[in-house]
């Protein structure tokens, strides 16, 4: 019915991958409410190189609290920013 907008249901939780990976292959998204969505980021690349550093005590701290608030890796948050600051 035109003008009628379409009541969108809750995402479930799912117990497991393969049981979200079930629910994806079979259900029709456009009934299911994605804005609480987050977008994510695959990483394909293999990682070969290995680097060694030290840095106040402080910094690392403060670098573990932001990994922490993104929910990632100390380390990959680190690849991120040097990512980020060296292809811009």
């Amino acid at each position: 019915m035109p003008g009628k907008e379409k009541t969108l249901k809750p995402l479930p939780r799912f117990k497991s991958d393969e049981e979200a990976e079930r629910f994806v292959d079979d259900a029709d998204l456009t009934d299911y409410d994605l804005s609480d969505g987050r977008s994510v980021r695959f990483e394909f690349e293999k990682k070969t190189a290995r680097i060694n550093m030290r840095m106040p005590e402080g910094l690392f701290r403060a670098i573990k609290k932001r990994a922490a608030e993104r929910g990632i890796p100390y380390q990959r948050f680190i690849r991120e920013t040097l990512e980020k600051e060296v292809t811009r």
